[in-house]
């Protein structure tokens, strides 16, 4: 049973479809001074993130499928299930956006 395709906002959308292509086009969907935390880290600004992005590409391969989206205290998070080389495969992230316009303001990645 395939189920319906989620209802993403375009920057998150546009976010999930970067990740497939590469870190230039994910730094791209963040506003100049995007914030992003994940595993611990803090990154701050587009040259930063690119460069988290081309750090997580070496050291993983994996695919990210969204499955559910709410809104929560203004952000919105996306729920996606990851499966690829990495201990402890697959598994489900929280992913907590806050938008600006058309890009995203921060990215807090949450087990």
């Amino acid at each position: 049973m395939k189920q319906e395709p989620l209802n993403l906002p375009k920057p998150i959308a546009a976010y999930f479809s970067a990740e497939k292509v590469g870190a230039e086009a994910v730094c791209q969907c963040f506003t100049e001074n995007a914030v992003v935390k994940d595993e611990g880290h803090t990154y701050n600004g587009r040259a930063a993130i690119k460069q988290w992005r081309e750090d997580t590409a070496a050291k993983y391969e994996y695919t990210s499928e969204p499955f559910a989206c709410e809104e929560k205290d203004g952000k919105i998070v996306v729920t996606s299930r990851l499966t690829g080389n990495f201990p402890g495969s697959p598994v489900d992230l929280r992913f907590f956006f806050e938008l600006q316009g058309d890009k995203i303001a921060s990215l807090e990645i949450i087990p």
